[in-house]
C-alpha cells in the first residue's frame, strides 16, 4: 500500500533523491531481484545475504545518555552510553550521505494492542530490508496511512560506515537509540535483526515506565478456551519455538510480547526464525512458511538448483527466515491473548541437575527470571570443552535498558495479582551431565507442559527439592516417575550433588551483578549449596 499524502519535510525525514513509500511485497521482491539483492527459491521465498555481519553486534549498540535516560538506564557493557553531541554529528553525516540516494519508506505499528501501540517509520537504503519490516511489524490500513505520524524513526543505511576516531564508535558499524529525539541510527551492518531489536529495546524502556506493561522476550500461545494463554521464555537452543508451536494451540507470537493489565499482546506482525537444519518433519510450521513473501537470510542452494540446503552453514550458523505471522496456520488474529495462566522458563541444563519440571514460588520465579540461565556444551563455541553456564537477564539482556530487577519485580507483581503459575522446565540433560547422560526426550517435555496447561499437574503430589527449594511433581501423565527426579537418574548421589553445587555456585556468582538492587524477596529465590542444608 502506498501512502498518497506525505511530505519529505516531516519530522526526522531526510532529504533524498527519491523516496518510495509503502510499496507492496510483490514490487519489493521485483525491485530486489532487479537490483541484485537476492534470488528466488523454489518455493518463492527471497534469499538474501547480510554481508559481513550475520548477527547482531551487541558491543556496537549504544543509547544516547541524556535527560530522558541518564537516571533510568542501567548503564554498562549492555547499555553503552553515547553522547548527544556525537549523535547529532553522526546523524548529520548520514543525512548528507542520503541526499543523492533512493530510499524505501515503511510506516508500521509495533504492538497489537492499540492502547500501547507505537507508530514507527523505517527508512531503508536496502530494498529487502524494507520488506523485512513489512514482515516483522504490523501493517496499517490504507486510511491509517493517510494520517500516519511516526513516534520513532529508524534510519538504516548499511553502506554508511562510521569513523570510530571521530564518531566515538567502537567500529564502523553501529546501532544507536536516541530516546530524546526518537531516532534509531543503524549503519555499517546489513543484519536486518538490528531494526526489530532496536524497536524492542525502545518498547522495553518505555512500556514499563509509562504504562506498567511488562515487556517480554518470549513466545506465547493460547488454547481453544477463552482464558488459556501460556508464555515461553528461553534462550537459544532451549526449545522455545518448538514447544510454543503446538498444533493443539494458536500462536500469539514468536518473540516479543507485552503483559498489560488485562492481556498479553504481540509486539510484532511476523516471525524471525532460525533455519539451520530445518526440515518439514521437525518444524512443519516454519518449513511451510518459507514461501513467497518470506525472506531467507544467509542460506544457500543445493548445487545447480533453487532448493534450499538448510544444513549449509558456509556463511553462518545463524541462518534465518522472516515471514508474516499469517504464514502460520494456527495463529491468533489479532495477536492478543488473555492474562497468562502458565509461564514456562525453558533451560537446556548441560550439567544434568535441574529437574525436568518444577513449580516456582514468586521469589523463585523472580530469581530465575533475573538469572535467565541455560548452558552451552562442548563444540558450540571455540574454547568450550565442558558444560558452561550462560546467563542472560530476563532471557533477553541485550534488549533491556532498565535494570533487570525492575523487570523481575514487575513480573512478581503480575504473577501474584493474577495467580499465574511459573514453571522451570529443563530440556537439557538427565542421568548425568553432557557427555555422560542423555537429552531429556521431547515427548516427555511435551507431556509435562501439556499436563501443566491442562491442570493435570494440579492433581498430583509434590515434594520440595533439596537444592532448588522448589516444588517437584512426584508423578506426571505420560512421564516415568524416575525421570522427574534427576538425582535418581544419576544413580550416584555424591556425583549428583557435587555437580549441583558447581552449578549453584555459578548461579550465585552471576547474581552478584544484581543483588545490590534486587532486594531480599528476589534473593530468597536462590538455589542452595549442598553444604547449606542437610
Amino acid at each position: 500500500m502506498r501512502r498518497t499524502r506525505f511530505s519529505t519535510e516531516e519530522k526526522n525525514f531526510p532529504k533524498v533523491k527519491q523516496a518510495h513509500w509503502n510499496l507492496p511485497v510483490a514490487e519489493l521482491v521485483e525491485r530486489s531481484l532487479q537490483n541484485g539483492e537476492g534470488r528466488l527459491t523454489d518455493t518463492g521465498a527471497l534469499m538474501c545475504t547480510t554481508g559481513g555481519f550475520t548477527g547482531r553486534s551487541p558491543k556496537d549498540r549504544y543509547i544516547v545518555k541524556g535527560k530522558v535516560t541518564e537516571n533510568k538506564v542501567w548503564w554498562g557493557d549492555i547499555n553503552i552510553p553515547y553522547t548527544a553531541d556525537k549523535f547529532d554529528l553522526l546523524h548529520q553525516k548520514m543525512l548528507q550521505y542520503l541526499e543523492d540516494k533512493e530510499v524505501y519508506v515503511r510506516d508500521v505499528y509495533a504492538g497489537a494492542d492499540t492502547r500501547y501501540r507505537m507508530n514507527v517509520r523505517v527508512i531503508n537504503t536496502v530494498i529487502w530490508h524494507n520488506m523485512f519490516c513489512h514482515n516483522m511489524f504490523i501493517q496499517p490500513g490504507q486510511e491509517e496511512l493517510e494520517t500516519f505520524e511516526p513516534e520513532f524513526t529508524i534510519l538504516c543505511c548499511p553502506e554508511f560506515k562510521a569513523d570510530p576516531e571521530t564518531d566515538g564508535t567502537r567500529q564502523e558499524n553501529f546501532s544507536i537509540i536516541n530516546f530524546g529525539k526518537k531516532i534509531i541510527l543503524i549503519g555499517g551492518t546489513g543484519y536486518s535483526g538490528e531494526m526489530k531489536k532496536g524497536i524492542f529495546s525502545v518498547l522495553n524502556f518505555l512500556l514499563p515506565v509509562q504504562h506498567g506493561v511488562l515487556p517480554m522476550h518470549c513466545s506465547a500461545n493460547t488454547g481453544m478456551g477463552p482464558e488459556d494463554t501460556a508464555i515461553f521464555f528461553g534462550l537459544s537452543g532451549t526449545g522455545k519455538t518448538t514447544l510454543s508451536a503446538d498444533p493443539k494451540r494458536n500462536l500469539i507470537g514468536d518473540d516479543e510480547h507485552g503483559w498489560s493489565t488485562d492481556n498479553v499482546f504481540n509486539f510484532e506482525g511476523g516471525c524471525y526464525a532460525k533455519t539451520i537444519g530445518l526440515t518439514e518433519e521437525k518444524e512443519p510450521d516454519i518449513f511451510n512458511a518459507v514461501k513467497f513473501g518470506a525472506i531467507l537470510e544467509n542460506t544457500a542452494f543445493f548445487s545447480d538448483s533453487r532448493k534450499v540446503d538448510y544444513d549449509n552453514i558456509s556463511i553462518t550458523e545463524n541462518t534465518r527466515v522472516s515471514y508474516p505471522i499469517t504464514h502460520i496456520k494456527n495463529v491468533r488474529v489479532p495477536s492478543k491473548g488473555t492474562i497468562p495462566k502458565n509461564i514456562f522458563f525453558l533451560t537446556c541444563d548441560a550439567f544434568g541437575v535441574i529437574p525436568p519440571i518444577q513449580k516456582l514460588s514468586k521469589s523463585q520465579a523472580m530469581y530465575h527470571f533475573i538469572s535467565g540461565y541455560t548452558s552451552k556444551v562442548a563444540g558450540t563455541e571455540e574454547g568450550i570443552t565442558e558444560p558452561t553456564p550462560a546467563f542472560s537477564a530476563c532471557f533477553g539482556a541485550p534488549f533491556m535498558p532498565l535494570h533487570p530487577a525492575e523487570y523481575a519485580k514487575l513480573l512478581g507483581e503480575k504473577m501474584e495479582k493474577h495467580q499465574t503459575r511459573v514453571w522451570l522446565v529443563n530440556t537439557g540433560w538427565t542421568g548425568g551431565p553432557y557427555g555422560v547422560g542423555s537429552r531429556i526426550k521431547l515427548k516427555y517435555t511435551r507431556a509435562m507442559i501439556d499436563a501443566a496447561l491442562s491442570g493435570d499437574l494440579d492433581k498430583v503430589n509434590y515434594r520440595v527439592h533439596s537444592v532448588f527449594n522448589s516444588l517437584i511433581p512426584e508423578s506426571c501423565p505420560g512421564v516415568p516417575d524416575k525421570v522427574l527426579s534427576p538425582r535418581q537418574t544419576w544413580n550416584d548421589d555424591t556425583a549428583f550433588y557435587k555437580m549441583a553445587d558447581k552449578l549453584v555456585g555459578k548461579f550465585h556468582e552471576n547474581f552478584r551483578l544484581f543483588e545490590s538492587i534486587a532486594g531480599a524477596e528476589i534473593r530468597d529465590g536462590a538455589p542452595r549449596l549442598r553444604n547449606a542444608h542437610p
